[in-house]
């Protein structure tokens, strides 16, 4: 109740505000025009991102609520003790809760405090960005957000058809398994559902994506820093009205959500339909129209929206003109924007003069593409929604669209992948054996943002914990022998239905790699003809049936569960025909293809001439071709040592690192010695490297004697990726790892590695790698033992007074074999002079010091300047 009292002025507050308050004043004086109500408003609408962009300063603001006596001196304790303990989260909840039950003044503290923190917290300031650029337009943005208007009687009944409709179709979630019994599972989609991680922007629109592994190299990356600090999380029910749209429009939203195949899209529509549907959320949109765009692939002709929704809800007949009067209410969903057969291109001028290109009226007649171009745009229903859904490849059509939110699903995030397995198994025990693995897994684990990787390594790995009869010692490791096992496990369980298996694996072999070569993932019955292929039982167990809507008949089309499925059943190919040919040239022309679309099939043909991925098979499929696995043995060989020399080009490095995979698919170690065995400069430098990519590297360098130079600078393998490097680090003679932003954790790993007897590195270059003072301890420990480090580079770290103090008890010890150190730019002042000086009247090896670009001041080169003039100081060079 005591925001009542100002909501008699609300229907004027705007009004007021436009007269007072221009929307290019600064954030201080728009607070300053907001009277209570609005800045109740304001709270109440970004309340959610409020939660999140406060995690970075949560502390600080609780603790200017205590001085101007607002927080009791307990509350303010409870607030920071969450902090302290981690739940930064639960933190800025409970601040927020209390400043909303504390009234109008703490409400106006906390903005201003926002106000003075905005440039240290990313997300406030975003936030306070968007407030300014709006002015007073915000709050008539809000009430538009809010609003809602009443449905006619017949309408009513109408929407609580289409709700009970829509609820009927959304309620279960249907996964294929490689049962012959029991081909689809049914689950409750509330039962089934695993959370995903959405954010609310678009990291690359651009980004060609390699199916297997995309996103696999930004994942952790994110997750640990974005995520915290810029990146803010979107729930589904924020991406419309809400507060995270970029463009406040009277005329609708566009909303767009990208998100690699197999990381949920699909699902995430069917779970926001049906929660719709429920009424758990977006009860402004009075109904909601979803569409397929593989469903309107099959719309050959002219049509026009009316027909649309009626071919897909025909219950709704001559009612639909009424729906038109308020499109404000109105939700479309278009999913699979990258499998639309039509080229819908936003930049292309000749829709915004061509009358033909254009629709906006219902009822005109058009292409499904025009249809499509003109919701998006507004130009047909203008107030209506929209949301599109796509992956990367197909996002930059919609980079001249009207789009208001831009969100992706980044996956499963931290403990979202181990939900998901609880999901999968009704055994835990066996759950919890099948995670166990994968997380000891680096590839693996790292594959397990994407639930449709989660469902083939379940599908995969769970027999290994379940029956007794399989060894635990065999279960996969490369992601070769998990796709092997996947096949293995369909095979015998339908392999007994058909008289020649290896012939029909074949035949599907050949269409999977005309797919893979022509980036075609449907396949309809005319395919299957061409291939002499029949469906049948034991076809359904490698391709889904879908029906696909067509305008005279229901028609099937057939598609591989996954395309990295397709692409390992098109590597099987070579290995199972009786003559081979030419498979080396077919090899280097995949290899040749610069756009990646053979990128993952050649790791899987690589992992097929290893024992270990054709074992399992061979037992349904009979011997494969030895001929084959040997071509395919040379032709990794000359590729190893032809992309060695040439190394020097970014695009040079990235073929070099992909022969790597095919050597660690391969598990072929006499191969991976007789091409790499002692290599001399190795060089991955600017090439942005994965957590698997780390992973391949460290099990080609495990079989090489001596590394002279591994030159990983600017690779941004941060601390994970080193901790995949760190058991074979120590064979390197120079490393060089600048600009990886390893931290201090990372420097525990390499100290470790610096202690190993068995340790090479003489050089060592970590300079701009976000090092404090809280790595100096395990660094000077690791000095203090190492025999092989005569060179190290920390310049440009922060690891200040205290850090470089804990070194010099390192440099005073005789065992110390340092002779040149780089502290250049470590913010060192004249505290750590006198340490430093004393360090070097006792060293016996060091002769090149560089102190550049600190602040040691006039007594701090005095103090060094001593411990020059001492006859033991070995110091030739200081700088």
């Amino acid at each position: 109740m005591a925001e009542g009292s100002n909501r008699g002025e609300c229907s004027t507050s705007s009004k007021r505000m436009g007269m007072d308050a221009d929307p290019n004043s600064t954030i201080p004086q728009f607070l300053t025009n907001c009277d209570d109500y609005q800045l109740f408003q304001l709270t109440k609408f970004y309340r959610d991102r409020l939660v999140q962009a406060m995690e970075g300063g949560v502390d600080g603001v609780s603790l200017t609520l205590t001085y101007e006596r607002i927080f009791t001196g307990q509350e303010h304790g409870k607030v920071t003790e969450l902090v302290d303990k981690g739940n930064r989260a639960d933190s800025s909840k409970l601040l927020l809760n209390l400043v909303m039950e504390k009234g109008s003044r703490a409400r106006r503290v906390m903005w201003e405090s926002f106000v003075r923190m905005r440039h240290g917290v990313p997300k406030l300031d975003k936030i306070l960005k968007e407030i300014q650029e709006l002015g007073a337009d915000s709050f008539d943005y809000i009430n538009i957000a809010q609003g809602l208007s009443e449905l006619s009687t017949n309408l009513k009944d109408l929407q609580q058809k289409h709700k009970e409709t829509l609820r009927e179709q959304t309620k279960t979630l249907r996964v294929n398994t490689i049962l012959i019994k029991e081909k689809v599972k049914i689950f409750q989609l509330v039962d089934r559902y695993a959370e995903l991680t959405v954010i609310s922007t678009v990291r690359d629109r651009t980004l060609v994506e390699h199916e297997l592994l995309a996103r696999g190299r930004d994942h952790e990356e994110w997750r640990e820093k974005d995520l915290r600090r810029e990146l803010e999380k979107i729930r589904t029910d924020q991406l419309f009205q809400s507060s995270f749209s970029q463009r406040k429009s009277k005329s609708g939203n566009s909303e767009a959500v990208s998100g690699v195949p197999g990381i949920g899209k699909t699902t995430m529509v069917q779970k926001i339909v049906h929660d719709w549907a429920s009424g758990k959320i977006y009860p402004h949109f009075q109904f909601v129209f979803s569409f397929k765009f593989r469903d309107l692939n099959t719309m050959n002709c002219r049509i026009n929206l009316r027909n649309l929704i009626l071919d897909q809800y025909p219950y709704f007949g001559n009612i639909l003109g009424e729906l038109w009067r308020n499109p404000e209410g109105l939700l479309f969903i278009f999913d699979g924007l990258d499998e639309f057969k039509d080229r819908i291109d936003f930049a292309d001028n000749r829709r915004n003069t061509e009358p033909q290109s254009m629709c906006t009226d219902p009822e005109c007649w058009c292409e499904v593409s025009d249809i499509v171009y003109s919701l998006i745009q507004h130009k047909l229903l203008p107030g209506c929604s929209v949301l599109v859904t796509s992956r990367p490849t197909a996002l930059h059509l919609l980079e001249k669209a009207e789009i208001s939110v831009w969100a992706e699903i980044l996956g499963f995030v931290g403990d979202e992948r181990k939900e998901y397995f609880n999901k999968f198994f009704e055994d835990q025990t066996v759950a919890a054996a099948v995670f166990k693995h994968v997380e000891e897994n680096e590839i693996l684990y790292t594959m397990c943002y994407n639930p449709s990787y989660c469902w083939i390594l379940g599908l995969s790995l769970g027999p290994f914990f379940t029956q007794r009869d399989r060894k635990r010692q065999q279960v996969p490791k490369t992601i070769t022998q998990l796709y092997s096992y996947y096949i293995y496990n369909i095979l015998k369980n339908h392999g007994r239905e058909i008289e020649n298996p290896r012939d029909v694996l074949l035949k599907l072999g050949e269409m999977a790699f005309t797919g893979v070569s022509k980036k075609k993932i449907v396949f309809r019955n005319g395919d299957l003809i061409e291939y002499n292929l029949q469906p049948s039982q034991f076809l359904s167990g490698f391709l889904m049936e879908l029906l696909e809507r067509d305008v005279s008949a229901q028609s099937v089309v057939y598609t591989f569960p996954h395309l990295t499925i397709q692409e390992f059943v098109a590597a099987l190919t070579p290995f199972l025909t009786p003559d081979p040919g030419e498979i080396g040239k077919l090899l280097s022309e995949a290899h040749s293809e610069e756009d990646g679309r053979f990128e993952i099939f050649l790791r899987f043909v690589a992992g097929l001439s290893s024992p270990q991925s054709a074992r399992p098979l061979e037992k349904f499929l009979g011997p494969f071709l030895h001929q084959t696995t040997c071509r395919v043995i040379d032709w990794a060989k000359e590729k190893v040592e032809g992309q060695i020399g040439d190394s020097q080009t970014a695009p040079g490095k990235r073929k070099l690192l992909n022969t790597f995979h095919y050597l660690f698919e391969s598990q072929n170690k006499a191969l991976a010695r007789n091409t790499v065995g002692s290599m001399g400069k190795l060089s991955f430098s600017e090439l942005r490297l994965t957590p698997i990519d780390c992973a391949v590297l460290s099990h080609v360098i495990g079989l090489c004697d001596t590394i002279k130079h591994l030159d990983l600078e600017e690779c941004y393998i941060q601390c994970e990726g080193l901790q995949r490097l760190g058991p074979v680090l120590h064979k390197c003679q120079k490393l060089s790892l600048g600009r990886n932003k390893v931290g201090d954790s990372g420097v525990k790993l390499l100290s470790a590695a610096l202690r190993n007897p068995e340790c090479k590195i003489w050089k060592l270059d970590l300079h701009r790698n976000d090092l404090s003072d809280s790595c100096a301890e395990d660094l000077a420990s690791a000095l203090s033992t190492n025999r092989s480090l005569i060179h190290l580079n920390l310049g440009f770290n922060k690891l200040g007074d205290s850090g470089v103090k804990q070194l010099s008890v390192a440099l005073r010890n005789p065992d110390c074999k340092i002779q040149k150190l780089h502290l250049y730019g470590n913010d060192l002042t004249d505290s750590c002079a006198k340490d430093l000086a004393s360090a070097l009247s006792t060293n016996r090896s060091l002769i090149d010091l560089d102190l550049g670009y600190n602040k040691l001041g006039d007594s701090g080169v005095k103090l060094l300047s001593v411990a020059l003039r001492n006859p033991d100081c070995k110091i030739q060079k200081l700088q």
